[in-house]
């Protein structure tokens, strides 16, 4: 086979070059054509037409994976049934097809498109979508979830237990910023280890991130005063988690694409289950052997999940080198629909952590005992862990941005008209955080996910690292301002309704995105 006839059957026509051609299409398929063959189908053009109708169903059944796959698997399929040279490359030029045209929307929005594809990357745009290996990473991305994002959702009943014990006299607002300082550096370090990932690998990220973890949480055990508290939990345990978080759902992308919500889901129920299990062994060990204790536990079994971590993420892609570099990358923002759903996403990572780190000392607050009030936190993370899981699976199919479109309306609803409302309703305050902690779920697996889609997959991992950077803004400020509201109003209202407000703000952003950019598929 000719070089050009190759290229033509792996890079399709150009609109151009059809129109110079000096004789009319077949009625088969679009495609690219040459005088030199004859303008004639071959007799057995009816099986060459049905044939590539299959390829189609086959093609549209996988959800759009990419064209150079389809083409080689046509390309197998003739070298098979031709013999004949002349007869071999004449029906090839049939089975180019207009590549997006035989594309659903939902199947275009996945696809990246050509301009920004990289000479590496354009033989493998076939993702496995499945299988052992694949498998494995997923599970690899969930164990490093469950100490990085796991810590994350059990910050309500660390702030809950260190507020009336080693902090107690200290301001809600002061308090606030260590566990805003916490998610702060869990986003904010992903500028830097996104590239890395990108130029490296998991491996330089993940290993020194787990062992700063486990010694974060080692020096948490046995901290006292604020300041030794701040720089052993969220100073050094925010960077290191950020350096487990930022690698997990990048290995994930490498692995899947069309099915990118479902398997990025998967792992991110993770961090719900470790925001049940981290709550359960303060609640039932701390009041027996000690809280330093009961943080010594936490910290063994996050050494345990880091070790599993790095046996099992591994990238598929080759390296981009040119990745390094560890900037924010501000030339992304020129593209308006990365940089609209960075803004949607500060204003989730800004909404989202003042219900979780207040729900206990609310229920405090409104008379609830102790040990109800902490186990709010394991209500609500038991709500996230299918929270993070079935959305993406239903993402997938009806679109990423339009179901956190949905999760937007029915956090804000449920911060505003349930738990506003709810007062010492003891039922109330459970219901609001059961669903909360399943529509809020969604909202924070589906976040990576959704920044996939508006970039480039060699660029994912500066570009998520970018917008978690942009966001940790939100989630540093988000619980202090959020305690300042608290004491201003003698209650934990202020920070309610301040959370609630955003959740609109974001509501009104996705939906802006949403309609400029339908026509993509988003």
């Amino acid at each position: 086979m000719s070089q050009p006839l190759f290229d033509a059957l792996v890079n399709g026509y150009n609109q151009e070059e059809k129109n110079n051609f000096s004789h009319q299409q077949t009625p088969f398929y679009p495609c690219v054509y040459t005088a030199q063959y004859p303008k004639e189908p071959p007799a057995s053009g009816i099986l060459i037409d049905e044939k590539l109708k299959s390829f189609d169903a086959d093609f549209i059944e996988l959800g759009g994976k990419l064209r150079h796959e389809r083409k080689m698997k046509i390309v197998k399929w003739y070298t098979q049934h031709w013999k004949d040279a002349r007869s071999f490359e004449y029906p090839l030029l049939f089975a180019v097809p207009l590549d997006l045209e035989m594309l659903s929307k939902e199947d275009r929005s996945v696809a990246p498109s050509r301009t920004s594809e990289s000479p590496e990357l354009a033989n493998n745009e076939s993702y496995p979508e499945g299988g052992l290996r694949a498998w494995l990473v997923v599970f690899g991305a969930w164990c490093a979830m469950i100490p990085s994002m796991g810590l994350l959702n059990s910050l309500g009943i660390l702030h809950a237990w260190t507020s009336t014990h080693q902090l107690q006299g200290y301001s809600e607002s002061s308090i606030g910023w260590i566990y805003g300082a916490y998610g702060f550096f869990l986003y904010f370090a992903g500028a830097q280890a996104g590239p890395i990932f990108d130029a490296y690998g998991p491996a330089y990220v993940i290993i020194p991130g787990s062992i700063g973890m486990v010694a974060a949480l080692i020096c948490f055990s046995c901290s006292e005063e604020y300041y030794q508290i701040f720089l052993s939990f969220s100073v050094l345990g925010g960077i290191s988690a950020c350096t487990l978080f930022t690698p997990a759902v990048s290995c994930v992308g490498h692995w899947f694409n069309v099915r990118r919500g479902y398997a990025t889901g998967i792992a991110c129920t993770a961090g719900g289950l470790g925001g049940v299990i981290f709550p359960l062994i303060v609640l039932f060990a701390a009041p027996k052997i000690g809280f330093p204790w009961a943080i010594r536990i936490i910290a063994l079994l996050c050494a345990v999940l880091c070790t599993l971590a790095c046996l099992l993420m591994k990238t598929r892609l080759p390296r981009n080198k040119t990745a390094g570099g560890g900037s924010i990358d501000f030339k992304a923002l020129k593209d308006i629909k990365y940089a609209t759903t960075t803004a949607a996403v500060f204003l989730v990572e800004f909404a989202v952590f003042i219900p979780i780190t207040y729900i206990a000392s609310y229920a405090v607050h409104v008379g609830v005992d102790n040990t109800m009030s902490y186990a709010q936190i394991i209500f609500l993370n038991l709500g996230a862990i299918p929270g993070r899981f079935l959305p993406g699976l239903i993402a997938d199919r009806l679109g990423r941005f339009n179901v956190m479109v949905l999760t937007s309306l029915l956090c804000a609803v449920l911060t505003l008209a349930l738990w506003l409302t709810a007062a010492d309703n003891l039922a109330a305050i459970i219901c609001y955080a059961v669903l909360f902690g399943f529509w809020s779920g969604a909202a924070i697996s589906l976040t990576p996910v959704c920044i996939s889609q508006v970039c480039a997959t060699e660029d994912y991992g500066k570009r998520n690292g970018t917008t978690f950077t942009i966001v940790s803004v939100g989630t540093l400020t988000g619980i202090p301002i959020a305690g300042a509201y608290n004491s201003t109003m003698q209650g934990i209202t202020g920070g309610l309704s301040c959370s609630g407000a955003c959740f609109i703000w974001r509501l009104l952003l996705l939906l802006l995105l949403r309609g400029a950019f339908v026509r993509g598929g988003l």
